[in-house]
């Protein structure tokens, strides 16, 4: 079913950044299936060699879209400026008729990062009919002269929040209150803005894709065969194989993983791939599937019989046996991993191998008088395991009946 481990895997395709006209470029997709529908970037940066890097922060529109599966053309604010956006929209669209990896044909979207780019083009677009949604990033001082279209438009309008807009066939909008500006997006810009541009990146996907007849891709099947180059084959190169260029891992309990294909690959050739028990075993107990990503809730079941650096870091072996409920977002974006942000219940695992005392000091007056107080630890044991995976398995709520007391002498 997978690749054969004892072979190197596929390489990553390289950026191959194809000139159309005098600052107008476009880049084919980037994922594993190579082909994938149109869509036409109306950008800030110039449409260089340097619009194609790719860094640990973020990497460029163009190269985040083609990796997504999609030909993206970009067309920057410079050339705009010097040729008619009536011209500029007929090389893009004619470059992508022309590129054998841009399917299927007929449906491209527009995405302008700002409103003055949005109005550069929003009054010709109804002489371009394989233009089918727009996507729009503005401030809310510019929404009130903003022009429509008669294409479906998402809106991201940077300022406080609203009352929802009436729903509308032809028109989505959303709001962010906390940055600063449209520039949210923008990697190189001081008003980037990583985790408000995640959010907005997935709407915008949820927006276009049916509008665009996808690309969709299977998300469980790339995240069951990530895992089974991880914990089945144990293969580093083709576990990296599965993600995209620069991607990351962070283990939020431990602050382990990895940013950036180098030290994310470093990590799991020395920290954990070859790091766990030849027991560890995953018990899936419930999964979500949106747009962009896989949410896992599942239990984390293994023998202590080595230390585990990435979630026991200098605790030396126990020979216990631990059940630990994780949960696992895992953004893929087109048909390659992009980041895993994994949490799990670290008391419990301290809990089970014995390592977290029933009480602990608790260095506060209590009702304004001093002593020599503890608390009872409000963490379970393999109880927090089974709880999840039978609900009915632990009586809820006996935590409530935990009390302070003074110290024992």
């Amino acid at each position: 079913m997978y690749a054969d481990i004892t072979k190197p895997p596929a390489p990553l395709p390289s950026p191959d950044l194809q000139k159309l006209a005098q600052g107008i470029a476009l880049l084919p997709p980037l994922s594993r299936r190579g082909t994938g529908p149109g869509l036409i970037l109306l950008t800030t940066p110039e449409a260089t060699d340097e619009a194609i890097t790719i860094t640990d922060k973020s990497p460029s529109p163009l190269v985040k879209w083609a990796e997504e599966g999609y030909a993206v053309v970009q067309i920057p604010s410079s050339i705009l400026a010097s040729v008619s956006a009536e011209d500029a929209l007929k090389e893009a669209i004619e470059g992508l008729g022309a590129c054998a990896k841009c399917e299927p044909k007929g449906k491209i979207g527009l995405v302008a990062y700002s409103a003055r780019l949005w109005k550069s083009v929003s009054g010709i677009l109804d002489q371009f009919p394989s233009i089918v949604a727009n996507v729009v990033y503005l401030d809310e001082a510019d929404v009130q002269d903003l022009a429509t279209s008669p294409n479906p438009t998402l809106r991201h309008i940077v300022g406080p929040t609203a009352p929802p807009a009436p729903k509308s066939a032809t028109l989505v909008e959303h709001r962010y209150p906390s940055v600063q500006s449209f520039n949210f997006v923008s990697p190189n810009h001081a008003h980037f803005h990583y985790n408000t541009d995640s959010v907005a990146h997935t709407r915008t996907l949820q927006f276009l894709k049916p509008r665009m007849d996808g690309p969709y891709f299977d998300l469980e099947s790339i995240w069951d065969e990530h895992c089974y180059y991880e914990f089945a084959d144990r293969s580093v190169e083709h576990t990296m194989s599965t993600m995209v260029q620069e991607p990351y891992v962070n283990h939020a309990p431990t602050l382990t993983g990895g940013i950036g294909r180098a030290k994310l690959t470093d990590f799991y050739r020395h920290n954990f791939i070859f790091n766990n028990s030849a027991d560890t075993d995953l018990e899936l107990t419930s999964r979500t599937v949106g747009i962009d990503r896989v949410i896992d809730e599942f239990l984390f079941k293994f023998t202590h019989d080595r230390e585990l650096d990435w979630l026991l870091p200098g605790v030396p072996a126990t020979n216990l046996k631990v059940q630990v409920p994780f949960t696992a977002v895992v953004n893929i974006r087109g048909d390659r991993l992009y980041h895993e942000h994994i949490s799990w219940d670290q008391g419990t695992v301290l809990r089970q191998l014995g390592l977290m005392p029933e009480y602990l000091p608790f260095p506060y007056k209590v009702d304004g008088k001093e002593g020599d107080w503890e608390y009872k630890v409000p963490v379970g044991g393999v109880e927090v395991a089974e709880k999840m995976r039978d609900r009915n398995s632990v009586q809820s709520n006996e935590m409530f009946g935990f009390k302070i007391r003074e110290k024992k002498r």
